[in-house]
């Protein structure tokens, strides 16, 4: 059969080359090279389609077996993590069973959005070729962007949430993160990625108001900047519990910002252009910088300058607030972010390999005592607060904002949006795994006595020795000297807001490669490294809500609008870092350490911004295919919905006072009223008492927003689903890409 195939396509070609207007000798050469050609073509085809046919059947059948095999490992990983019991776990197999998790959920369930829901096509111009501008639009390549959309999306909040969600154990929160990374917080920001880049990179609040409607826009907007108002008081708030009272840790932090400063001048006027060589050069600063903050705790002489209590640090924090967002953004916003992005990149790479060398064991349990609401660090049960604690690293609402920001405008083709919108968020759920993995190998009475606040188990070391110890978790009060000593700090008890346990856990880990002598540079490298990227989000988070109250008060007074106009950009900086910084104030004066209150709170506004995210995704999915694909959002809105309603309601109701902020006014205001409270802090307890009632309702109003945007988006659904509401989806028109490999 392929013989007669073979000389069938032959005849073929010899009968439709002969024309007469071809057998002419000028163009005889010409043609005979063509019939050769189409001889040969004819000839050879059958044999090359046979062998086509048969090899990627081959690859298609190994590669089939190789993720088979994948998705076992996978799986007997996860069940070794899950199911062990009465002894301590290595954290490799958590690790290997993210892994194949990641690998899995993007090879296919990322693949299989891509191709149904989204249906990518390289051939279609994105908006940073289109619009291409060479300042906010521009064709980028897609590894670059990648670490540019991972530096900018991954915050403390993979590092603390996991730290502080380990009181419940290591098994809530590794599950959560594994689960809820892949089927929500990766789908989140991949499909509003899309949405967005199909949209010449509109924001979120604009794509709400254009697809679900001016109520709902309007919503969104505020919502977004409440939102970050909290999310900016909150990490600030974990900057200062780390560096009180640490003259180290102060010196080396201080240090960045002038590191900073000179990176910015650097590049302008010195070495135009050159930032990997910037970046190098300061990365070598910081590193000496957290070497002389050693000498300069010892220094009797020097250390009380950089020793501040935490009402000193949150001022010096609301102060550089400010001047990050009023300050041009060449000269510490930009150059702080290239080095944020070589130190974070480096610094979880070092985790990562630390974790697969060293191989700790999780002396935590995979559940504690605490899972009945009773926790120290913050009151609440596993359901909903596990949830609402670990926000980034399993889904967060913030990267909702990155995804419909820069990001979308530098997308050089449309497929790119599978590994730097699926495949980051993925990173930063590894990130969050790594520390959990290192906050879980500390011995659990060491945890709890650096993450519990004075409040709950007393001023005193032994108080809280004894107190941590009566929980079944044991510690002595020489053991924690010894190892504030062994890192250069004064004390380690009551050190709350997750990130000096964190440090303490990494330094453990990395000390076991490079020997426990250097255990103080490494606790000090990690507290740098955290407050690295918490900053970075104060720059970044300051100015963005600066963007967002100056285009509202655009429509009161036009030059308001403008962000060139510096007035308009000194009071909008103003009244952002205001409104932060009060937030801030409160959690440094609350007897339990701030965190207890203000971190769920922030859970909570977090998850409901992903929230609004995924209404608008899901609205996008319906007009585009109906109910066909709306699944894929709707999964994972309707639990963030379950979850941070359930959550808002036991923040605002609860009777417990550890847990219900109405339940902690009403308790203070009785302890005024029997004369408990001493004459000397009546109006320091009143102050809490009007704290407590706002956080109340800051809390309502978040949830109130959202489910007014819910049942909006829920209208046009319905509408759409019945026909009755035109399914007009507002992207860009299709433009023919023009792009060359050469330019990205």
């Amino acid at each position: 059969m392929r013989a007669i195939c073979g000389w069938g396509g032959f005849i073929l070609a010899v009968i439709r080359s002969l024309k007469p207007d071809k057998l002419n000798s000028a163009q005889g050469a010409a043609h005979a090279q063509a019939l050769l050609r189409r001889i040969g073509a004819a000839l050879c085809e059958p044999v090359v389609r046979d062998s086509i046919k048969s090899e990627p059947a081959m690859k298609k059948i190994l590669g089939h077996a190789a993720w088979a095999l994948a998705s076992v490992g996978a799986a007997f990983c996860l069940a070794t993590v899950a199911l062990t019991r009465g002894e301590p776990v290595n954290s490799i197999w958590l690790v290997l069973a993210a892994a194949g998790a990641y690998l899995i959920g993007f090879r296919f369930y990322a693949k299989f959005i891509a191709v149904k829901a989204m249906a990518l096509n390289n051939h279609r111009a994105t908006p940073a070729e289109r619009l291409r501008d060479g300042r906010d639009f521009e064709p980028t390549n897609k590894w670059i962007l990648f670490g540019h959309h991972f530096a900018a999306i991954a915050g403390p909040g993979p590092l603390v949430g996991p730290t502080l969600a380990a009181q419940f154990g290591y098994l809530p929160g590794a599950l959560w993160i594994i689960i809820g990374a892949v089927l929500g917080g990766a789908v989140q920001d991949f499909v509003i990625l899309f949405c967005s880049m199909r949209r010449d990179g509109k924001s979120l609040g604009k794509m709400a108001r254009e697809e679900i409607g001016k109520a709902g826009g309007l919503a969104a907007l505020l919502a977004v900047m409440m939102i970050m108002v909290i999310l900016l008081a909150v990490v600030a708030l974990v900057v200062v519990n780390a560096l009180k009272n640490s003259p180290w840790g102060t010196f080396t932090i201080a240090a960045t910002m002038p590191i900073a400063v000179f990176m910015g001048l650097y590049l302008r006027y010195l070495r135009p252009g050159r930032v990997l060589e910037v970046s190098a050069i300061g990365f070598l600063l910081v590193l000496l910088s957290i070497l002389g903050g050693r000498y300069v705790a010892q220094s009797a002489a020097i250390a009380p300058w950089f020793t501040y209590g935490p009402l000193a640090l949150a001022l010096a924090i609301i102060v550089y607030g400010f001047l990050a967002s009023a300050l041009p953004v060449w000269l510490l916003l930009a150059p702080r972010d290239y080095l944020s992005t070589f130190v974070k990149l480096g610094v979880v790479l070092m985790l990562g390999v630390g974790v697969v060398f060293v191989r700790p064991e999780l002396q935590l349990p995979p559940f504690t005592r605490f899972v009945d609401g009773s926790g120290p660090i913050f009151a609440g049960k596993i359901f909903p607060f596990c949830f609402i604690t670990i926000a980034c690293g399993a889904i967060s609402g913030f990267h909702a904002l990155i995804s419909s920001g820069t990001t979308p405008k530098l997308i050089a083709r449309e497929w790119h949006v599978w590994p730097i919108g699926y495949g980051s968020m993925l990173l930063e759920s590894f990130v969050a795994i790594m520390a959990l993995i290192a906050a879980c190998a500390l011995q659990p009475g060491v945890f709890f006595a650096v993450n519990s606040p004075a409040g709950v188990v007393g001023a005193a070391p032994e108080a809280a020795a004894r107190t941590v110890s009566s929980w079944g978790f044991p510690v002595t009060v020489g053991q924690m000297e010894r190892l504030a000593r062994e890192v250069g700090e004064q004390t380690l008890f009551a050190r709350t807001g997750g990130a000096p346990s964190l440090a303490l856990g990494m330094a453990q880990i990395f000390s076991a490669l490079g020997g426990e002598r250097i255990l103080a540079f490494w606790y000090h490298f990690a507290i740098m490294f955290e407050a690295l990227f918490i900053l970075t989000i104060i720059d970044a988070g300051t100015r963005v809500g600066r963007f967002m109250l100056q285009d509202l008060a655009g429509h009161i007074y036009k030059p308001l609008g403008r962000v060139s106009w510096m007035p308009g950009v000194i009071g909008a900086s103003a009244l952002i870092v205001l409104a932060w910084g009060y937030f801030l104030y409160q959690g440094v004066r609350d007897p339990l350490g701030g965190i207890n209150s203000l971190w769920p709170l922030f859970g909570i506004a977090n998850q409901l911004l992903a929230a609004i995210a995924l209404c608008v995704a899901t609205t996008i999915l319906v007009k585009m295919h109906r109910a066909k694909y709306m699944w894929i959002t709707c999964a994972p809105l309707a639990w963030l919905l379950v979850v941070t309603f359930a959550g808002g309601w036991e923040k605002i109701f609860s009777p417990d006072p550890r847990i219900g902020f109405l339940a902690q006014a009403g308790q203070l205001s009785a302890a005024i009223a029997a004369g408990r409270i001493p004459a000397a802090r009546i109006a320091e307890t009143r102050t809490l008492i009007f704290n407590a009632q706002l956080d109340a309702a800051v809390c309502a109003a978040f949830v109130a927003m959202v489910a007014l945007i819910f049942v909006d988006s829920v209208r046009v659904w319905i509408g759409v689903l019945r026909g009755t509401r035109e399914a007009r989806v507002e992207e860009a028109p299709f433009v023919m890409s023009q792009l060359r490999v050469e330019e990205i």
